[in-house]
């Protein structure tokens, strides 16, 4: 029996796009090398923020079903890849899940169906990589099968915003290639966007990305030295975005996290070196400034601690918020990591609190986790709000701790509120 799709890596990119796939009453496969994750789905278990358990089992009541037995990619119209790409240890993206995921689309391929890549990577990717091993058993890409990329723009958390109504471009092997991917895409998401080629596409994602970097660095910087000036940052924006035209503002925080914005824009700048022999300079210096937050809170942390007459060696220290964004669990290079670590390596005792993370991982028995953040911050000799998350009352956190430190322009600052 043939399905519409078979969406290959159901994380936070390929679950969305299954939901709204199955909800335009399209026969979808979910494919997933995690057999804990499969079985989870088809008992109706969600495993991403975004979507919960009832979300789940509205999809498998729909005809969704999830498999990790390859056999079945044959069985599909259209095969989509959204599987991780991670940095590579020479700063270049990790190309081996989608190698393995085009590996198996591969071994099943049939004459008439679309493969369409949707994991970020660098431009080329899709007619370097993808292309060749797909045609290795004799059929021609836009002659035999129709290829083409289309960037995810799911953002975890956005209530506004998913997989539906987040315009979505595609840009394919041939322009007949495009059509068809603009075809598939077009029953169950809004808007089209028809992009010159794949690696137009590729190139989009990475600029959306790549802008957002810059910009957070511009901000980044801009707090360390209006700190240093006596000037209120938040103040300046918030006077500065009045303006109808010409301004996005962007706000400083103790770092970049998530899978985007810290990961994204070095796919472009390993590629202009490695094929051009020469740095994005923009890309590389916001990586800088970037990357230098958590250290630079923790400075702030030490400069606070003296003015109590304390040493930020033997303090305790309650970070707030340890996700990467704010009111969701996912804590993929949360900033929250490499502050922790600065603040232990000064000796710092450090607490946390987060109300969607129950163990933090990434740091072990490191650090403890408490239950009341009100009665922590009381006893802490600094509270820092790391993430802004709904369900703390800020400014109650504030007026009961000892000293707060406020990185993300939420309290109102006083005699021991102070802000990034």
């Amino acid at each position: 029996m043939t399905v519409d799709v078979v969406i290959i890596g159901l994380g936070y990119v390929g679950l969305p796009l299954a939901q709204e796939a199955t909800r335009a009453g399209m026969s979808v496969l979910g494919f997933d090398i995690n057999a804990g994750v499969v079985e989870g789905l088809n008992q109706g278990l969600s495993h991403v923020d975004d979507l919960t358990d009832a979300d789940i089992a509205e999809m498998v009541a729909g005809g969704f079903r999830a498999t990790n037995d390859e056999a079945e990619i044959g069985a599909a119209k259209v095969a989509v890849i959204c599987v991780p790409t991670p940095l590579s240890d020479d700063g270049g993206p990790d190309l081996r899940a989608i190698e393995a995921a085009t590996d198996a689309v591969a071994r099943h391929l049939r004459p008439g169906m679309l493969v369409v890549l949707e994991s970020t990577t660098y431009p080329g990717t899709t007619d370097e990589v993808v292309r060749p091993k797909l045609e290795a058993g004799g059929l021609v890409a836009g002659e035999d099968f129709n290829l083409a990329f289309s960037p995810e723009r799911i953002d975890p958390g956005n209530e506004k915003f998913g997989a539906k109504n987040t315009p979505k471009v595609v840009g394919g092997h041939t322009p007949a290639c495009t059509e068809a991917a603009a075809a598939f895409y077009g029953r169950f998401v809004d808007t089209v966007v028809r992009a010159k080629g794949t690696r137009e596409a590729e190139t989009a994602k990475l600029l959306e990305n790549t802008y957002r970097h810059i910009n957070i660095a511009l901000v980044n910087e801009m707090a360390r030295f209006c700190h240093e000036l006596g000037i209120d940052l938040w103040d300046v924006i918030e006077a500065a975005k009045s303006k109808p035209f010409g301004f996005q503002a962007f706000y400083p925080g103790p770092g970049v996290g998530g899978h985007c914005i810290p990961i994204d824009p070095n796919y472009l700048s390993h590629n202009v070196r490695v094929r051009l022999g020469y740095p994005f300079r923009f890309v590389e210096l916001a990586q800088e400034i970037n990357s230098q937050m958590p250290a630079y809170v923790t400075q702030r942390a030490q400069d606070l601690l003296n003015q109590d007459r304390k040493a930020l060696n033997g303090s305790s220290v309650l970070l707030l918020g340890v996700t990467y964004k704010p009111n969701i669990a996912d804590q993929r290079e949360s900033p929250a990591v490499p502050l922790a670590k600065h603040l232990l390596a000064k000796g710092a005792r450090v607490l946390f609190h987060d109300p969607h993370v129950g163990s933090w991982g990434a740091l072990g028995e490191s650090v403890t986790r408490v239950e009341d953040p009100a009665a922590a911050a009381a006893e802490a000799d600094l509270t820092i709000l790391v993430q802004n998350h709904r369900e703390y009352d800020v400014q109650a956190l504030a007026g009961a701790a000892r000293r707060f430190f406020d990185t993300r322009g939420v309290a109102t600052p006083g005699e021991r509120v102070h802000r990034l």
